[in-house]
């Protein structure tokens, strides 16, 4: 009978990429992490069983859970079904609409005058597979966060905070910093996930504070030149920019932010990457 009663209760198998935090200790460091909630409203993404769940639902004044998979999202329901500060919702992060979930709503206040909620917090163990497109995406909506705690692959949180100059700066270091200021907290071995993973994590703290009004690129296109500056890492910027940039206006904008043309991408700070995208924003593209 035991073996019959196992077999109608299967573990769930982990897939898309989950490894599940399984320790008290770290997801305690996390959940300290995120600072004091007892007022704010929380995005979790990925919650996963709810290790950091339980702790987060414990502090927070309200607190929002993403998970994609369904049958974690529902037994998510189940363990919070009576906590109603707590809302599950079983989707892709990079697919619900943030603009909803957290933009202002009218009706709250005199009527015609919108009520801007509280910055949100952001916590989250991120999927190593994607979690550039995630990071992308909320520094896409990065008016309604204040700061984002995530646990993401070792190698990856080294990027992200990596300096300008080092081998591992590149487009998600600089479009990182140029929302956040990074902090590398602590690592995560990996007996501290089921399944351990073949990897170490690292948890990072990003107090969100964009930069372009600063830096005097604010309105679109600054990502795409830094994209395209880091297009193909072993060429040098003037190999990557000349294919859209007449040379001519080109050669003016390096001198100008005192730039050789013989640079790489990721030798240049952010402030240098603006000097030149501001000198090329209204030159033509070539065709």
């Amino acid at each position: 009978m035991p073996k019959v009663a196992a077999a109608r209760r299967p573990q769930h198998k982990p897939k898309l990429g989950q490894h599940f935090l399984a320790s008290d200790e770290y997801a305690r460091r996390i959940a300290e992490a995120v600072g004091d909630i007892s007022q704010s409203t929380v995005l979790e993404i990925g919650p996963g069983r709810g290790i950091i769940t339980s702790l987060l639902a414990k502090r927070a004044r309200r607190l929002i859970a993403v998970e994609l998979d369904r049958v974690l999202a529902a037994q998510l329901r189940l363990k919070f079904g009576m906590a109603r500060h707590v809302e599950i919702i079983e989707a892709d992060i990079l697919a619900v609409d943030l603009d909803s979930l957290f933009g202002p709503k009218p009706g709250l206040g005199r009527p015609g005058i919108e009520v801007k909620p509280q910055p949100v917090k952001v916590v989250g163990n991120l999927p190593y597979y994607i979690t550039s497109d995630i990071l992308l995406r909320l520094f896409a909506f990065s008016k309604y966060f204040e700061s984002i705690v995530i646990m993401v692959q070792r190698e990856v949180a080294d990027r992200i905070a990596a300096e300008p100059g080092g081998r591992e700066y590149g487009m998600l270091s600089a479009t990182a910093q140029l929302y956040a200021r990074v902090e590398n907290l602590f690592t995560v071995p990996p007996e501290a996930f089921a399944p351990a993973p073949k990897v170490h994590s690292a948890v990072l703290r990003l107090t969100v504070a964009p930069q372009q009004e600063r830096l005097g690129v604010a309105g679109d296109g600054f990502i795409d030149f830094l994209r395209l500056s880091f297009g193909q890492k072993r060429k040098t910027l003037w190999n990557n920019l000349k294919a859209k940039y007449a040379e001519g206006d080109l050669r003016s904008a390096l001198a100008e932010a005192r730039v050789k043309a013989t640079a790489r991408a990721e030798t240049l700070s952010l402030e240098q990457s603006a000097a030149i995208f501001r000198s090329l924003r209204n030159s033509p593209f070539r065709s």
